[in-house]
């Protein structure tokens, strides 16, 4: 494991000496970016913001990341400090105080290779078998702390190696990891008749320690024998896929294998001694993922398919780990990625063990002004339970620069018994929304957006507003309300048991220049599930003060 105190004296060295000595008359360049967010909590037991440390005593809250990237002729190098003060972005229902050096590395290009050292992103194809990332939203950073090397066979092939391990908070996870692939470009026929064809392959291996070894074997030794499998040291993953274009058609293909592999499953079932039997249990197993997409495109149409199909490909440093800690891969997500308050407020996160998934989206432009959209989704597992279904409809209306309405309906199916254990039922909803954007001069401009759920599940029916005043290039005013307006069975209750109506309002205000951003609102949230790309999380209710500052430099 790094130091997180004393990495940072590596890179600055180096910098230091290129600025001193120099290698020639060149200058380099440094660049970066700043951004913290700053949570003041007030408590609010009504909506159920309460009884965590931050709201009984600690009342405060920030994270914040400094980017350091400097350039010089064929070298390049980052450093990123990290600060966690009584942040509850780690766990939403605990405080987490760290900080350090959370990222840095060296690069340097030699010809056609090109070396990087300490940490770094970078994934496989789709990142079936291997995705590196950082989303600080939902508190993951999977960078990898270690070599990547990557070598321009021909002008149209590479290859690309890396070894190392993953990043936890300011360490790292024991295994050691490893991987490769190579991927290029053929183009064949002439003219009208090209076809254009971008194959891949690629593997990774996950070696254990023997610390993670012990740990499973002294869990599994406690199930029947008829139950106990055997962990292995190394476990083996492999991909290919290939892009193909021809016309106005894209069809993209991807299949990927992992080698039997011990993992948790939370709905298999175990056997007690004494016969009994509960959820949850180590199982070994072979995983598969197979995905596909074709497009097609001619004038005013746009048309998508996609499909996929994924069963056992839990793949993780540690199998011991559960939610999103330690996942080495990324399995897409099937369902449409939605951006208002109430159509994004149930969202299907991406079911590792078993799902099958196919979507369509349709896009028609009758002309300059109006387009229509037409997306639908339907998730189930591989038992052919349903998990998800969405149809999304979305009619843009332009007139000049200065008017744009947006407009239509979502209805949803969604399995909340699985995807956040709660509830007896699926959630039903029709979302009805209108987005109306119109610019009263050069400068000024004013927005608004109404929604409305109606289901009978969950929190029950919503009504959402939102109004956005902004005068460029400095100010911008928001305000909303999302108010429960028909309470469903986990409305929070008053004191005669009934659920209640409760009004969520938000008030903020941002100020930017140039590269500064400056922002401040009041916020009361309900309790819900956070996503991105099909990777979830649930976030409990919110009452407080939020400000954040962003620059860029």
């Amino acid at each position: 494991m790094y130091n997180k105190n004393t990495v940072l004296y590596f890179p600055f060295i180096f910098i230091l000496l290129i600025s001193t000595h120099g290698f020639s008359q060149k200058k380099g360049v440094i660049s970066g970016g700043l951004e913290s967010n700053f949570n003041f909590f007030l408590s609010d037991t009504l909506i159920g913001a309460t009884n965590i440390p931050q709201y009984d005593n600690l009342l405060y809250g920030a994270e914040s990341w400094l980017n350091l990237r400097y350039t010089y002729a064929t070298w390049e190098m980052g450093v990123r400090f990290d600060m966690f003060n009584n942040s509850n972005l780690r766990n939403p229902t605990k405080t987490y105080t760290e900080e350090g050096i959370g990222n840095w590395y060296i690069k340097k290009k030699i010809k056609n290779l090109e070396i990087t050292a300490g940490h770094f992103y970078d994934q496989i194809a789709s990142g079936t078998i291997f995705r590196a990332y950082e989303q600080r939203a939902l508190f993951i950073d999977n960078a990898i702390y270690g070599l990547r090397l990557k070598y321009d066979i021909s002008k149209n092939w590479n290859i690309k190696a890396f070894t190392g391990r993953q990043k936890i908070d300011f360490e790292t996870y024991p295994a050691v990891l490893r991987g490769a692939n190579i991927e290029g470009f053929i183009r064949l026929g002439k003219d009208e008749k090209i076809i254009s064809i971008a194959p891949g392959f690629g593997f990774v291996n996950r070696t254990h320690d023997k610390k993670t070894i012990t740990k499973l074997v002294n869990t599994i030794k406690n199930y029947i024998p008829d139950e106990q499998v055997s962990p292995t040291y190394n476990t083996w993953l492999a991909t290919a896929y290939t892009t193909v274009n021809y016309g106005m058609f894209t069809l993209y293909f991807e299949g990927s294998y992992k080698s039997p592999e011990i993992f948790f499953d939370p709905v298999a079932i175990k056997t007690e001694f004494n016969g009994s039997k509960v959820a949850g249990k180590y199982k070994k197993d072979a995983g598969t993922v197979f995905y596909t997409s074709m497009g097609f495109v001619k004038s005013k149409l746009g048309i998508t398919a996609e499909y996929k199909r994924t069963e056992n490909f839990d793949f993780r440093t540690d199998p011991t780990l559960v939610l999103n800690y330690g996942l080495v891969n990324f399995i897409p997500p099937m369902n449409r990625l939605n951006t208002y308050t109430l159509t994004a407020r149930y969202s299907p996160a991406t079911q590792l063990l078993s799902e099958q998934a196919y979507q369509f989206d349709v896009r028609y432009a009758f002309n300059r002004k109006l387009s229509l959209n037409v997306n639908y989704s339907n998730i189930t597992n591989l038992e052919n339970e349903l998990l998800y279904n969405e149809i999304f409809t979305e009619l843009v209306y332009r007139n000049g620069r200065k008017f744009k309405l947006v407009t239509g309906l979502q209805h949803q199916i969604y399995n909340q018994p699985v995807y956040e254990k709660e509830g007896s039922e699926s959630v039903v909803a029709y979302t009805p929304y209108i987005d109306i954007l119109y610019k009263l001069s050069r400068y000024q401009s004013i927005n608004f957006e109404a929604q409305y759920m109606s289901t009978k599940q969950d929190y029950g029916s919503w009504i959402n507003l939102f109004a956005e005043y902004s005068i460029a290039p400095h100010w911008g005013f928001e305000a909303s309300a999302m108010y429960n307006i028909y309470p469903g069975e986990r409305s929070p209750k008053d004191k005669d048991d009934k659920p209640q109506s409760i009004l969520y309002p938000s008030l903020g205000i941002t100020y930017t220049n140039g590269s500064n951003r400056f922002g401040l609102r009041y916020v009361k949230q309900v309790e819900g599930v956070v996503c991105s790309g099909g990777v979830c999380r649930l976030e409990p209710a919110f009452s407080g003060m939020k400000f954040s500052v962003s620059s860029r430099f």
